[in-house]
């Protein structure tokens, strides 16, 4: 029942709050068809990223997880003139279909989608200087959030927002006895954003039609 009505406001919010949007469908539909887990952001979800791009005045955005590119549209657009967005994906899938939508969408020539390990695909953005991103959007494999994390503080200015998904695993977090590494990697989120004196962070627990789970804001403070 919890879910059902969970997922019914979602639709009430979304049907006020975010019109219908012909390439973001699309980009939803071609992910299906293609047989990619149903793992996408919600519409309001997608928003809520584009607002907070918007209010940070990014004009360079990383994103760490592509899957079929709907989060990268939603970022791709709040970025200001002139402005690039780089993501990363490990799966050869899910960057094939991520590439399509994001064509459909008009927004090829703002986004890259950079294919491989994305541990080793971070590196490589350090080592080429790519930095520093105004925000950074961490949805990949939970088990190297801290990775992701470490690396993102290299492509970082004062001021840069580091988003970070899925970080409650439906209350999973506070077990310290769990075996399993995706919970591992959330507990030690947290252990590095309370000992990081350059982040200021918080986690805020959701509902919705994804169920329950949660989100980490971290403001680079120096």
């Amino acid at each position: 029942m919890e879910n059902q009505l969970w997922t019914a406001v979602d639709q009430y919010t979304t049907d006020f709050l975010i019109p219908s949007d012909v390439a973001l469908e699309a980009a939803l539909a071609a992910s299906d068809a293609a047989g990619l887990p149903s793992i996408s952001v919600t519409a309001g979800q997608g928003k809520l990223l584009m607002l907070l791009a918007q209010l940070a005045g990014a004009k360079k955005i990383l994103e760490i997880g592509t899957l079929g590119g709907y989060s990268s549209i939603w970022l791709g657009r709040a970025l200001l003139a002139g402005g690039r967005l780089i993501t990363l994906e490990t799966n050869p899938k899910h960057a094939e279909v991520a590439l399509a939508n994001i064509a459909h969408a008009g927004l090829a020539g703002v986004i890259e989608v950079r294919l491989g390990d994305a541990r080793e695909g971070i590196q490589k953005l350090v080592a080429e200087g790519s930095g520093p991103f105004d925000l950074i959007f961490i949805d990949a494999d939970k088990r190297s959030i801290p990775h992701y994390l470490e690396w993102s503080l290299k492509l970082s200015h004062p001021g840069t927002l580091i988003i970070v998904d899925n970080v409650v695993r439906d209350g999973a977090l506070i077990d310290a006895r769990s075996d399993d590494p995706n919970v591992h990697g959330v507990r030690r989120l947290h252990e590095m954003l309370a000992s990081e004196p350059r982040l200021n962070a918080t986690t805020i627990q959701t509902v919705g039609s994804k169920g329950y789970d949660g989100f980490t804001l971290a403001l680079v403070t120096g």
